[in-house]
């Protein structure tokens, strides 16, 4: 499988996560699963109560990790949750936490035999991890795994605001440029 394919498998896109129609959107949770602001909010609203109840059987999920449930509402059929990185100064191991919530998102998706999946910037909004830099370790952490795994997701990134939808969107252009 070589760069060119992996990068075709790789989309961006400005809009709201929970109109996604992928197999599975991502949830930018806090540990506790039990909804916040922004995009965990979103999601735990628009799925509705029992996303709220299936989150509570399955209790904490520390930073890195994943954990996945229902859609319930959802056009998607799954939510996978992960908490991703409080940056302080990107010299606490943020890049390595931020790595391991994309990697462990798209492992439970491809032990679920899902053909797609959507993520939001994990960890760029009141988490305060720097947009610029939070896109190349999610674009990346895809393109390693797709290697990594010679499993082909659809992967789609689902930017709300335009700073980043542009970022990623230039960033990904650059990608193309050179496979």
């Amino acid at each position: 499988m070589d760069a060119k394919q992996i990068i075709g498998c790789i989309h961006i896109k400005q809009g709201d996560i929970v109109l996604e129609e992928s197999d599975a959107i991502v949830n930018a949770a806090n540990p506790s699963l039990l909804g916040g602001g922004g995009v965990d909010g979103a999601i735990h609203r628009a799925a509705g109560p029992e996303l709220l109840e299936e989150c509570r059987v399955i209790g904490h999920c520390p930073s890195g990790e994943a954990r996945i449930t229902g859609g319930y509402n959802l056009r998607a059929r799954y939510v996978i949750h992960t908490p991703g990185p409080i940056y302080k100064d990107g010299k606490r191991g943020e890049e390595a936490v931020l790595r391991a919530s994309y990697m462990n998102c798209l492992r439970l998706a491809a032990e679920r035999g899902l053909a797609s999946v959507s993520f939001p910037a994990i960890s760029t909004g009141v988490y305060g991890y720097p947009k610029a830099e939070a896109c190349r370790v999610a674009v990346s952490s895809a393109i390693e795994f797709m290697k990594e795994t010679s499993n082909l997701l659809d992967i789609t990134f689902v930017l709300f605001d335009k700073k980043n939808y542009l970022l990623y969107e230039k960033f990904l252009e650059k990608l193309r440029e050179q496979s």
